[in-house]
């Protein structure tokens, strides 16, 4: 399962560099990329990754390899655990909403954006590009990273006997370390705190799921209002 979860971070910078690189290399970088090419290095390489965790996963899978997938990755549809994700989602932006306005005042404003947010920075898209990015951001990019981070990566971590808080832990500071945004990775630490709990209390990856979504409305609505223009906000 870690070689798993390795294979599937592989395939999400491989596939982020080649949607980018053709771009750049016939005459993208002075005018930027096209709306379309944006949108997708950002959906495409989550996606990407997603599908080939849950494929690697029941590569190994023996028996029902449905059960043995989801069983894998701790996946099962559960209203409770919905609503206990829902719940911890928004109680955590009571840590999470302050927690973020300290870091931008710490590093300064200049440099408080995301990797996301200084790729979109200036560009105004078409409301259909913007309206993707922002089901892309709020609802597919959790979906994806949560079945890698807290799905593969939790299951081979729980197949060591690890105590679940030092898995947490670990989760926590590989899912801050692996968005590669150096500067943001404590304040990304901070955000997952919550979203791994809501995992580590249910069993259910659906509820860190919902709590990642929770914490990405906010970010996902200020970069639609931006990239479309329709409020000028600094992503």
């Amino acid at each position: 399962m870690l070689a798993v979860f390795l294979v599937s971070e592989v395939a999400f910078v491989v596939a982020s560099v080649l949607i980018v690189v053709p771009f750049v290399l016939f005459g993208a970088r002075d005018q930027g990329l096209p709306p379309g090419a944006l949108v997708a290095s950002v959906v495409v390489p989550a996606v990407l990754a997603a599908v080939v965790a849950v494929a690697g996963t029941a590569l190994f899978a023996g028996g029902d390899r449905v059960a043995r997938v989801r069983r894998e990755l701790a996946a099962r549809w559960n209203w409770r655990h919905l609503k206990v994700g829902l719940a911890i989602g928004a109680v955590g932006l009571v840590v999470t909403v302050p927690a973020s306005v300290i870091w931008a005042e710490t590093v300064g404003r200049d440099h408080a954006s995301s990797a996301v947010g200084e790729v979109f920075a200036g560009r105004h898209l078409g409301v259909l590009a913007g309206v993707t990015m922002f089901v892309g951001v709020w609802l597919v990019a959790p979906l994806c990273e949560e079945l890698i981070f807290r799905g593969v990566l939790w299951s081979s971590l729980e197949h060591w006997r690890w105590n679940r808080w030092l898995i947490l832990l670990v989760t926590s500071v590989v899912f801050s370390v692996a968005h590669l945004e150096v500067l943001r990775s404590p304040l990304l630490l901070v955000l997952s705190i919550p979203i791994g709990l809501a995992r580590m209390y249910t069993g259910n990856v659906l509820a860190s799921i919902v709590t990642h979504q929770v914490n990405n409305f906010l970010p996902a609505v200020a970069l639609l209002f931006a990239t479309t223009g329709w409020v000028d906000v600094d992503v």
